[in-house]
């Protein structure tokens, strides 16, 4: 049995990570260290919370003993980092959390895992040769895009918001640790995410609770901000192959191929809602969506190219927009029904 660390396992992606993982590698045995701050949810592992398979720990991944600890205790032969803050509009209005996580606790764990796998420089302890570290980062370390072009893995880093800094300088240490020490560490840089389990506060799950309880649906300026959509699960099969397959120091896009603005967003959740679950009043769900003031260096556009880890690795996307937007919005009329029966 393989013990794996995942960082940050009750957030979104990790919880949609963990119950795949688990089911295609019989040989895994995934410890998940999880601080349970806001935007973990442990209910969001109700699938996997009885396997013997799997171990929840709660802590701080900033917590250089504990990390330690872990790594004596269970040993572990690769890392696969999701832990982050990651929602841009918290980063405008508190920074410091950011850099202390994202930054800091990047460094924690690459540093954890160098001296539990290595000797020396380049030298890796018997039987440790094999380890490897993933860094889960994001498109958002590029910057923004005009009407034309696509990020790719050779793309210049210009991060505008402490989000996006924070990530790019955790994507920074990882180079470092391969360079520098030679330790196994592969990045994935990924576009927006989307469905099950996702926080409240992100775009797709605010525009579906708001449009339900009658609310307004806030769209930030003009909404022809563009970014392209990842299935989540989509992203999941993308990991397990760059963690698997990835050369060692190389940096692989995941990206959807699914740009649309903020106002086509919009505009396919409430048009679905209109099918099934129509409003009482027979009114279209987009009567509902208003515009607000425009957030502080919004990016305009995100677009990823996907030709590496398409090329090299044979990854594709299994879900366009259309069928990856209808499968979430199931999930949250059956979330929205359960609580209810509740």
């Amino acid at each position: 049995m393989k013990n794996i660390l995942v960082t940050g396992g009750a957030g979104f992606i990790g919880s949609n990570f963990i119950p795949y993982i688990l089911s295609k590698y019989v040989e895994y045995h995934v410890v998940n260290l999880d601080a349970l701050t806001y935007a973990g949810d442990l209910d969001n592992l109700k699938e996997v919370e009885d396997n013997d398979r799997y171990t929840f720990v709660q802590g701080n991944i900033c917590d250089k003993q504990l990390v330690k600890e872990l790594f004596a205790k269970f040993d572990f032969s690769g890392v696969l980092h999701f832990a982050a803050e990651s929602h841009v509009d918290n980063s405008i209005e508190g920074p410091e959390a950011f850099i202390r996580t994202n930054v800091l606790g990047t460094f924690t764990l690459l540093d954890a895992a160098r001296g539990h796998w290595m000797d020396f420089p380049f030298v890796y302890k018997r039987g440790k040769e094999g380890n490897r570290f993933l860094h889960v980062s994001t498109d958002e370390v590029y910057g923004s895009l005009g009407p034309e072009g696509l990020f790719t893995e050779t793309t210049a880093y210009a991060p505008n918001s402490p989000y996006s800094a924070s990530k790019a300088s955790s994507d920074m240490l990882v180079r470092s640790y391969f360079h520098t020490y030679g330790l196994n560490v592969v990045t994935t840089n990924c576009s927006n995410n989307y469905g099950p389990k996702q926080h409240n506060e992100k775009l797709i799950p605010t525009i579906i609770r708001k449009a339900l309880s009658s609310q307004p649906i806030p769209i930030y300026g003009d909404g022809e901000n563009v970014r392209d959509w990842l299935y989540v699960l989509d992203h999941a099969t993308g990991i397990d192959m760059v963690f698997h397959n990835g050369i060692s120091g190389e940096t692989y896009n995941i990206g959807g191929r699914n740009e649309r603005t903020n106002n086509q967003i919009a505009a396919s959740i409430c048009s679905l809602l209109d099918r099934k679950r129509p409003r009482k009043d027979g009114k279209s769900y987009s009567e509902q969506i208003t515009f607000v003031k425009d957030r502080a260096g919004h990016d305009k556009r995100y677009a990823i190219d996907a030709s590496k880890i398409e090329r090299e690795l044979g990854w594709t996307a299994m879900e366009n927009f259309e069928t990856g937007i209808e499968k979430t919005i199931e999930w949250y009329l059956k979330k929205e029904y359960n609580v209810a029966k509740v």
